[in-house]
C-alpha cells in the first residue's frame, strides 16, 4: 500500500468519524434522552415513508413562562425572520428583536419556506410540513415541530426535525441536510433564548423599528391562511405549500 493510498484512506476516514461525531452532538444538542424518545405530533406525518430517514431533537430551558416564550415561536418564518444566521438564511436582513405588530396569530394552512402548518395547539405546539421537496437528486418530506413545556418557572422548548428521502442519492441528501441543520438549527435555538430573556414581551424595536414593508425582517414569502402576504422572495415556491395545504384541506 502506497503512502498517498495510506494518507487517502486516513483522509476519509477521519471525514466519516468526524461527521459521526458532528452530527451526534448536533441532532440531540441540548435534548435529554427523554425528549428524544417522546412522541411529537409530527412524527406521526412521515409514517409509511422511505426508510431513509433522519430525526433530530433539541432543546433549550427559557427562563421565561410559555405565554412569553410563544409569541416568539408564533412569528418564526411568518414574517419576523428564523433568528438563525441571517445571512445565510434570510439573505442578511436581520431578523425581528421585537414582536412584529403587522403579524397574525398563525392558523392552520399558513405557509412558509419550510412548508404549511399543519398543527396547531395556540400557546403549546407548532408543526409545519413539506413533501416533494428536490435536494440533491432526491425527494424529500420534512416535519418542523415545536414544542413549549413550563419547567421550573420558566419554559422547556423542545424542537425537532424530521425528514425522509427516496431516489438513489438520498442516504447523501439526508447527510447533508443534518449538518447544514446542525449549523443553523442550534443558532435558532439560541436567537430564541436570546430574544425572549433580552426583549420579553416587547412591541417596538427602537433600534429597527418598524417601516411598514412586508419583507423587513425576512426575505422568504409568507403566505398566512387569509391570503394575505408577508416577504419578498421566493413567492412560487411557497405558493406551493400553501397550494399544498388547501388540497390537503388543511385551513385556518
Amino acid at each position: 500500500m502506497t503512502t498517498l493510498v495510506i494518507i487517502a484512506a486516513a483522509l476519509l476516514l477521519g471525514t466519516v468519524v468526524g461527521f459521526k461525531m458532528f452530527t451526534t452532538w448536533g441532532t440531540r444538542w441540548g435534548a435529554t434522552p427523554e425528549e428524544c424518545a417522546r412522541r411529537m405530533t409530527g412524527d406521526a406525518y412521515l409514517k409509511g415513508g422511505p426508510a431513509a430517514r433522519v430525526t433530530m431533537t433539541r432543546a433549550i430551558s427559557l427562563t421565561k413562562r410559555p405565554e412569553v416564550v410563544w409569541p416568539w415561536l408564533a412569528q418564526i418564518g411568518r414574517g419576523a425572520g428564523w433568528y438563525s444566521y441571517d445571512r445565510l438564511d434570510n439573505e442578511g436582513k436581520a431578523s425581528a428583536r421585537h414582536l412584529v405588530t403587522w403579524i397574525p396569530e398563525p392558523q392552520l394552512g399558513d405557509a412558509s419556506a419550510i412548508g404549511y402548518l399543519r398543527y396547531l395547539e395556540p400557546g403549546r405546539e407548532l408543526a409545519w410540513w413539506s413533501s416533494g421537496i428536490p435536494f440533491l437528486g432526491s425527494k424529500a418530506r420534512m416535519v418542523f415541530n415545536l414544542l413549549l413545556m413550563p419547567q421550573d418557572g420558566g419554559s422547556r422548548l423542545v424542537i425537532r426535525i424530521s425528514a425522509d428521502a427516496a431516489g438513489p442519492t438520498a442516504p447523501l441528501a439526508l447527510g447533508v441536510f443534518q449538518v447544514m441543520d446542525t449549523i443553523m438549527a442550534r443558532r435558532q435555538l439560541l436567537g430564541i433564548k436570546e430574544r425572549v430573556e433580552t426583549y420579553g414581551a416587547r412591541a417596538e424595536d427602537p433600534d429597527h423599528p418598524e417601516n411598514g414593508l412586508p419583507d423587513q425582517y425576512q426575505s422568504c414569502v409568507a403566505i398566512y391562511a387569509s391570503g394575505k402576504i408577508a416577504g419578498s422572495r421566493h413567492h412560487e415556491e411557497i405558493a406551493r405549500w400553501r397550494q399544498m395545504a388547501l388540497e390537503d384541506k388543511v385551513n385556518g
